[in-house]
């Protein structure tokens, strides 16, 4: 079978869908593997270490997406491009497929069998699948190197001959994937850090990392099957609000995650808790692109509150391209490994998989998915 990995179009996407070590692992097992012409450099990947490893690299994007039985991706492709994929053709990368309904049902229509990244599901079976932790893992840490960045203070302490220097406080809100990494990152550095998240059943998981866990009473709360966190109502979020102010106030840095698969970010902290923290300041919300958390947070810019920061950056993973390509390009790996049967030579998703239930979206020239149909209904 034919892979192909076109160069990405997304505007600032540094990422690469496989990289040289996983395109030689693959074509050991029999694929052949077509990579657009510059595909991997914003990451650091030449051409040449493409071509060393025994993928043919070609400038003609058209015929690589024409001539794939398996096209790989980071980001959803443009919706005239669809067309261009062979029929029967399986697409695999993040999808966005709760917002992207046109280019779901374009998929769809043009007989292509779609895998979203976003909808691999978390077991223990798919952890090696899981692009979105491997992906927020490294936000993560990007997220507090920018606080470092652009805080006034320092994060460790520092005894010095004109004095003790205290540490920098950090509050992390959301401990998912993306928060207990934040955390981790902040204590190395020197922090001391607060954390909060709506589901008590994570309190243990941030003290093992030396973090406080800060108690909030927002009544009965809890995850999804998925380990994600369940919504809460208004009454539970003005607790919430109320709960982390003072907490707010006395942090020099607040990193927010909370984000809600499939809808938009919940909003946890107002102007008024911005104003309440001290210039110089730093608040990055790492849910601005899909609406953010923070009061005023704009995507891809730094707003400047009264003398304190907020910073809307999107796709984080991309600043920390090359680490990101490689981890997403093993996820990759691993789900078509899962699914290669070395007899026919063949990736077979079989249907009664729970993996291709979740993560199959269109197949057959019709949308496949239960929930995602649901939408289009």
């Amino acid at each position: 079978m034919q892979i192909g990995v076109p160069r990405e179009r997304w505007p600032g996407e540094a990422r690469v869908a496989l990289v040289p070590a996983s395109v030689k692992k693959l074509i050991s097992v029999g694929f052949s593997i077509g990579i657009e012409s510059g595909a991997g450099l914003a990451s650091g990947f030449s051409d040449e270490a493409y071509s060393e490893v025994g993928a043919t690299v070609q400038a003609d994007r058209a015929a690589i997406l024409s001539d794939s039985d398996i096209v790989l991706r980071v980001r959803r492709p443009e919706i005239d491009e669809v067309s261009t994929l062979r029929t029967e053709a399986i697409h695999i990368s993040f999808l966005d497929p709760f917002n992207e309904k046109e280019l779901v049902s374009e998929m769809a229509k043009s007989g292509v069998t779609s895998v979203s990244m976003e909808m691999i599901p978390r077991s223990t079976r798919a952890q090696k699948m899981d692009a979105l932790s491997s992906q927020a893992n490294l936000a993560g840490y990007v997220t507090v190197i920018q606080a470092a960045y652009h805080s006034k203070k320092i994060f460790p302490m520092m005894m010095t001959p004109s004095g003790t220097i205290r540490p920098a406080r950090v509050f992390v809100i959301g401990a998912g994937v993306a928060g207990l990494q934040a955390i981790a990152t902040a204590k190395r550095l020197g922090a001391r850090v607060d954390a909060f998240d709506t589901r008590p059943v994570v309190a243990e998981q941030v003290r093992s990392l030396g973090a406080k866990f800060v108690e909030i009473d927002l009544g009965e709360v809890g995850q999804t099957e998925q380990g994600y966190a369940k919504a809460l109502t208004p009454e539970q979020i003005e607790l919430q609000k109320e709960g982390q102010k003072k907490v707010i106030a006395a942090s020099d840095v607040v990193i927010t995650t909370a984000q809600l698969f499939g809808r938009p970010a919940p909003r946890i902290v107002t102007r008024d808790m911005v104003l309440g923290m001290q210039p110089g300041s730093v608040v990055i919300d790492m849910a601005v692109e899909t609406g953010g958390n923070v009061e005023g947070s704009v995507l891809n810019e730094i707003v400047d509150v009264e003398g304190v920061k907020i910073i809307g950056q999107g796709n984080l993973p991309s600043e920390v391209s090359r680490n990101a390509s490689e981890m997403y390009s093993n996820n990759l790996t691993a789900l078509i490994g899962e699914f290669w049967d070395a007899e026919s030579k063949r990736l077979e998703l079989n249907p009664e998989d729970e993996i291709v239930q979740a993560a199959v979206i269109t197949r057959g020239g019709t949308i496949v998915n239960d929930t995602i149909a649901q939408l289009h209904s």
